[in-house]
Protein backbone atom coordinates (compact mmCIF):
# COMPACT_ATOMS: atom_id res chain seq x y z
CA UNK A 1 0.00 0.00 0.00
CA UNK A 2 1.11 3.57 -0.35
CA UNK A 3 0.68 6.65 1.61
CA UNK A 4 0.64 10.03 -0.05
CA UNK A 5 -0.19 12.58 2.80
CA UNK A 6 1.96 13.25 5.39
CA UNK A 7 3.61 15.99 7.63
CA UNK A 8 6.90 16.23 9.58
CA UNK A 9 8.44 18.52 12.57
CA UNK A 10 8.68 21.03 10.02
CA UNK A 11 5.30 22.01 9.93
CA UNK A 12 2.28 20.70 12.31
CA UNK A 13 3.76 16.96 12.83
CA UNK A 14 6.20 16.05 15.61
CA UNK A 15 8.77 13.34 13.90
CA UNK A 16 11.42 14.46 11.75
CA UNK A 17 11.32 13.53 8.03
CA UNK A 18 13.65 10.74 8.37
CA UNK A 19 12.07 9.15 10.93
CA UNK A 20 8.62 9.17 8.79
CA UNK A 21 11.12 7.64 6.29
CA UNK A 22 12.62 4.61 8.29
CA UNK A 23 9.01 4.08 9.64
CA UNK A 24 7.20 3.92 6.11
CA UNK A 25 10.34 1.56 5.65
CA UNK A 26 9.94 -0.32 8.08
CA UNK A 27 6.05 -0.76 7.56
CA UNK A 28 6.51 -2.17 4.30
CA UNK A 29 4.89 1.21 1.81
CA UNK A 30 5.81 0.82 -1.16
CA UNK A 31 5.35 5.08 -1.55
CA UNK A 32 4.90 7.77 0.97
CA UNK A 33 4.77 11.13 0.36
CA UNK A 34 5.74 13.92 2.87
CA UNK A 35 3.01 17.01 2.59
CA UNK A 36 3.96 19.43 4.89
CA UNK A 37 1.88 22.83 5.43
CA UNK A 38 2.94 25.71 3.22
CA UNK A 39 7.23 24.56 3.53
CA UNK A 40 9.80 22.21 1.26
CA UNK A 41 12.19 22.51 4.51
CA UNK A 42 11.45 18.82 5.83
CA UNK A 43 11.94 17.44 2.03
CA UNK A 44 16.08 17.27 1.25
CA UNK A 45 16.20 15.47 4.43
CA UNK A 46 13.21 12.68 3.23
CA UNK A 47 14.41 12.48 0.27
CA UNK A 48 18.01 11.67 1.35
CA UNK A 49 16.71 8.82 3.14
CA UNK A 50 15.72 7.07 -0.21
CA UNK A 51 19.61 4.69 -0.45
CA UNK A 52 17.83 3.04 2.90
CA UNK A 53 14.54 2.95 1.93
CA UNK A 54 12.61 0.23 -0.04
CA UNK A 55 9.52 2.56 0.21
CA UNK A 56 9.35 5.22 -2.72
CA UNK A 57 9.74 8.72 -1.31
CA UNK A 58 7.40 11.36 -3.04
CA UNK A 59 8.41 15.15 -2.43
CA UNK A 60 4.75 17.15 -1.71
CA UNK A 61 3.66 20.05 -0.11
CA UNK A 62 -0.21 21.15 0.91
CA UNK A 63 -1.24 24.57 0.16
CA UNK A 64 -3.90 26.33 1.77
CA UNK A 65 -6.16 28.32 -0.66
CA UNK A 66 -9.77 30.03 -0.37
CA UNK A 67 -12.54 28.27 -2.24
CA UNK A 68 -16.42 29.81 -1.88
CA UNK A 69 -15.73 31.20 1.44
CA UNK A 70 -14.09 28.03 3.00
CA UNK A 71 -10.44 26.76 3.54
CA UNK A 72 -9.61 23.94 1.00
CA UNK A 73 -6.28 22.44 1.13
CA UNK A 74 -4.75 21.37 -2.50
CA UNK A 75 -1.76 19.06 -2.38
CA UNK A 76 1.27 18.94 -4.99
CA UNK A 77 2.78 15.96 -5.60
CA UNK A 78 6.19 14.71 -7.38
CA UNK A 79 7.36 18.16 -7.16
CA UNK A 80 11.06 19.42 -8.20
CA UNK A 81 11.79 20.98 -5.08
CA UNK A 82 14.80 22.14 -6.53
CA UNK A 83 12.96 24.86 -8.94
CA UNK A 84 13.71 28.53 -8.01
CA UNK A 85 10.72 29.77 -8.31
CA UNK A 86 9.11 27.70 -6.08
CA UNK A 87 11.44 27.78 -3.90
CA UNK A 88 10.57 31.63 -4.06
CA UNK A 89 6.98 31.14 -3.91
CA UNK A 90 7.12 29.56 -0.65
CA UNK A 91 9.16 31.65 1.42
CA UNK A 92 6.27 34.40 0.98
CA UNK A 93 3.95 32.19 1.88
CA UNK A 94 6.24 31.75 5.10
CA UNK A 95 6.45 35.23 5.76
CA UNK A 96 2.71 35.73 5.18
CA UNK A 97 2.10 32.92 8.01
CA UNK A 98 5.08 34.66 10.52
CA UNK A 99 2.57 37.71 10.03
CA UNK A 100 -0.43 35.57 10.92
CA UNK A 101 1.35 34.37 13.99
CA UNK A 102 2.23 37.77 15.32
CA UNK A 103 -1.09 39.09 14.95
CA UNK A 104 -2.50 36.22 16.81
CA UNK A 105 -0.92 36.51 19.33
CA UNK A 106 -1.74 40.07 19.74
CA UNK A 107 -5.09 38.93 19.56
CA UNK A 108 -4.95 36.50 22.48
CA UNK A 109 -3.27 39.40 24.37
CA UNK A 110 -6.36 41.32 23.90
CA UNK A 111 -8.37 38.72 25.21
CA UNK A 112 -6.33 38.53 28.54
CA UNK A 113 -4.30 35.60 27.27
CA UNK A 114 -0.95 36.05 28.35
CA UNK A 115 1.57 34.38 26.07
CA UNK A 116 5.10 34.86 24.90
CA UNK A 117 6.56 33.88 21.55
CA UNK A 118 8.90 31.36 23.09
CA UNK A 119 5.92 29.98 24.42
CA UNK A 120 4.55 29.18 21.56
CA UNK A 121 7.95 28.86 19.33
CA UNK A 122 9.17 26.30 22.37
CA UNK A 123 6.59 23.52 20.35
CA UNK A 124 7.55 23.62 17.14
CA UNK A 125 10.59 21.18 15.73
CA UNK A 126 11.07 23.71 13.18
CA UNK A 127 11.01 27.61 12.00
CA UNK A 128 7.94 26.71 10.71
CA UNK A 129 5.30 27.64 13.31
CA UNK A 130 1.40 27.01 12.77
CA UNK A 131 -1.96 27.11 14.92
CA UNK A 132 -1.35 23.21 16.09
CA UNK A 133 1.56 25.27 17.88
CA UNK A 134 -0.64 28.23 19.70
CA UNK A 135 -2.71 25.24 20.63
CA UNK A 136 -0.02 23.18 22.51
CA UNK A 137 1.23 26.38 24.19
CA UNK A 138 -2.65 26.88 25.15
CA UNK A 139 -2.98 23.60 27.00
CA UNK A 140 0.25 23.76 28.45
CA UNK A 141 -0.14 27.31 30.42
CA UNK A 142 -3.72 25.73 31.14
CA UNK A 143 -5.85 28.18 28.69
CA UNK A 144 -7.11 24.80 27.09
CA UNK A 145 -7.67 21.03 28.82
CA UNK A 146 -6.10 20.00 25.15
CA UNK A 147 -4.82 20.75 22.18
CA UNK A 148 -8.04 20.03 20.87
CA UNK A 149 -10.03 22.54 22.90
CA UNK A 150 -7.93 25.56 22.25
CA UNK A 151 -9.11 24.56 18.40
CA UNK A 152 -12.64 24.18 19.38
CA UNK A 153 -13.02 27.15 21.68
CA UNK A 154 -10.11 29.63 21.32
CA UNK A 155 -8.31 29.66 17.95
CA UNK A 156 -10.03 27.62 15.71
CA UNK A 157 -12.42 29.42 12.28
CA UNK A 158 -14.83 31.51 13.98
CA UNK A 159 -13.32 31.27 17.39
CA UNK A 160 -12.62 34.75 19.55
CA UNK A 161 -8.80 34.34 19.12
CA UNK A 162 -8.57 33.28 15.32
CA UNK A 163 -7.05 35.17 12.78
CA UNK A 164 -7.05 34.84 9.21
CA UNK A 165 -4.17 33.40 7.30
CA UNK A 166 -3.81 35.13 3.45
CA UNK A 167 -4.89 31.86 1.77
CA UNK A 168 -3.95 31.12 -2.08
CA UNK A 169 -6.43 31.43 -4.65
CA UNK A 170 -7.06 27.51 -5.89
CA UNK A 171 -5.86 28.73 -9.45
CA UNK A 172 -2.65 30.20 -8.27
CA UNK A 173 -1.43 27.26 -5.78
CA UNK A 174 -2.78 24.82 -8.69
CA UNK A 175 -0.11 27.00 -11.24
CA UNK A 176 2.86 26.85 -8.76
CA UNK A 177 2.09 22.84 -8.26
CA UNK A 178 1.77 22.64 -12.48
CA UNK A 179 4.88 24.60 -13.13
CA UNK A 180 6.96 22.75 -10.63
CA UNK A 181 6.34 19.69 -12.60
CA UNK A 182 3.89 18.31 -9.85
CA UNK A 183 0.41 17.04 -10.05
CA UNK A 184 -2.33 19.10 -7.86
CA UNK A 185 -5.17 17.59 -6.05
CA UNK A 186 -7.12 18.28 -3.41
CA UNK A 187 -6.32 17.01 0.03
CA UNK A 188 -9.65 15.47 2.26
CA UNK A 189 -12.74 17.51 0.37
CA UNK A 190 -15.19 15.38 2.75
CA UNK A 191 -13.65 17.10 5.50
CA UNK A 192 -13.86 20.76 3.75
CA UNK A 193 -17.41 21.86 3.89
CA UNK A 194 -20.95 20.96 5.36
CA UNK A 195 -22.16 18.15 4.26
CA UNK A 196 -24.71 19.42 1.89
CA UNK A 197 -21.73 20.99 -0.35
CA UNK A 198 -22.32 20.05 -3.85
CA UNK A 199 -18.55 18.79 -4.30
CA UNK A 200 -19.57 17.29 -7.49
CA UNK A 201 -20.05 20.70 -9.12
CA UNK A 202 -16.63 21.79 -7.06
CA UNK A 203 -14.44 19.53 -8.51
CA UNK A 204 -15.97 20.39 -11.52
CA UNK A 205 -15.03 23.54 -11.54
CA UNK A 206 -12.06 22.92 -10.17
CA UNK A 207 -10.96 20.60 -13.13
CA UNK A 208 -11.67 23.22 -14.96
CA UNK A 209 -8.93 25.32 -13.48
CA UNK A 210 -5.88 22.40 -13.91
CA UNK A 211 -6.64 20.25 -10.36
CA UNK A 212 -6.14 16.80 -11.31
CA UNK A 213 -7.88 14.78 -8.98
CA UNK A 214 -8.25 14.40 -5.40
CA UNK A 215 -8.06 12.20 -2.08
CA UNK A 216 -10.74 9.38 -2.74
CA UNK A 217 -9.24 7.45 0.31
CA UNK A 218 -8.67 9.25 3.74
CA UNK A 219 -8.08 7.92 7.14
CA UNK A 220 -11.13 9.63 8.40
CA UNK A 221 -13.46 8.78 5.52
CA UNK A 222 -16.45 6.92 6.55
CA UNK A 223 -17.34 3.90 4.01
CA UNK A 224 -20.15 5.83 2.51
CA UNK A 225 -17.71 8.94 1.62
CA UNK A 226 -15.25 6.69 0.23
CA UNK A 227 -17.35 5.25 -2.39
CA UNK A 228 -19.16 8.36 -2.81
CA UNK A 229 -15.68 10.37 -3.70
CA UNK A 230 -14.57 6.82 -5.59
CA UNK A 231 -17.44 7.19 -7.75
CA UNK A 232 -17.33 10.81 -8.46
CA UNK A 233 -13.57 10.80 -9.32
CA UNK A 234 -14.74 8.09 -12.05
CA UNK A 235 -17.68 9.96 -13.25
CA UNK A 236 -15.56 13.14 -14.24
CA UNK A 237 -12.59 11.73 -14.96
CA UNK A 238 -10.49 12.71 -12.38
CA UNK A 239 -7.36 10.89 -10.38
CA UNK A 240 -7.95 8.67 -7.22
CA UNK A 241 -5.27 9.93 -4.54
CA UNK A 242 -5.06 8.83 -1.01
CA UNK A 243 -3.13 8.84 2.59
CA UNK A 244 -3.57 9.06 6.23
CA UNK A 245 -2.90 12.49 6.58
CA UNK A 246 -0.25 11.66 9.48
CA UNK A 247 0.73 14.01 12.27
CA UNK A 248 2.54 11.66 15.06
CA UNK A 249 1.23 12.90 18.10
CA UNK A 250 -0.89 16.13 16.72
CA UNK A 251 -3.43 13.39 15.60
CA UNK A 252 -3.53 10.73 18.01
CA UNK A 253 -4.30 6.99 16.67
CA UNK A 254 -3.82 7.78 12.88
CA UNK A 255 -0.52 5.56 11.59
CA UNK A 256 1.17 5.44 8.72
CA UNK A 257 -0.11 3.78 5.73
CA UNK A 258 -3.36 2.55 7.61
CA UNK A 259 -4.82 5.80 9.40
CA UNK A 260 -6.90 4.47 11.87
CA UNK A 261 -6.58 0.77 11.05
CA UNK A 262 -8.67 0.21 7.82
CA UNK A 263 -7.01 2.78 5.30
CA UNK A 264 -5.60 0.70 2.22
CA UNK A 265 -4.22 3.07 -0.88
CA UNK A 266 -4.17 1.02 -3.66
CA UNK A 267 -0.89 1.10 -5.09
CA UNK A 268 -1.90 1.31 -8.56
CA UNK A 269 -2.75 4.70 -7.52
CA UNK A 270 0.39 5.75 -7.91
CA UNK A 271 0.74 4.85 -11.86
CA UNK A 272 -2.72 7.02 -12.37
CA UNK A 273 -1.14 10.27 -11.13
CA UNK A 274 2.51 9.75 -12.65
CA UNK A 275 0.50 9.42 -16.19
CA UNK A 276 -0.84 12.81 -15.03
CA UNK A 277 2.48 14.12 -14.52
CA UNK A 278 3.16 13.25 -18.20
CA UNK A 279 0.47 15.06 -19.45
Amino acid sequence: MIDLHSHSLHSDGTETPSSLALEAHARGLKALALTDHDTLAGLPEFLACQPQCSTRLIPGIELSCRFVDMELHLLGLFLDINDPTLQERVMGLRRRREDRNHRMLERLRELGIRMEWEDVKSHAGADLVSRAHFARALHRLGFAGSPQDAFKRIIGDGCPGYVPFQELEPEEACRWIREAKGVPVVAHPGRSARRSFRWDVAMADLKGIGVCGFETYYADYSPIEERYFLNLAKELGMARSGGSDYHGATKPGINLGVGRGTLNVPDEILDELEGWCQR
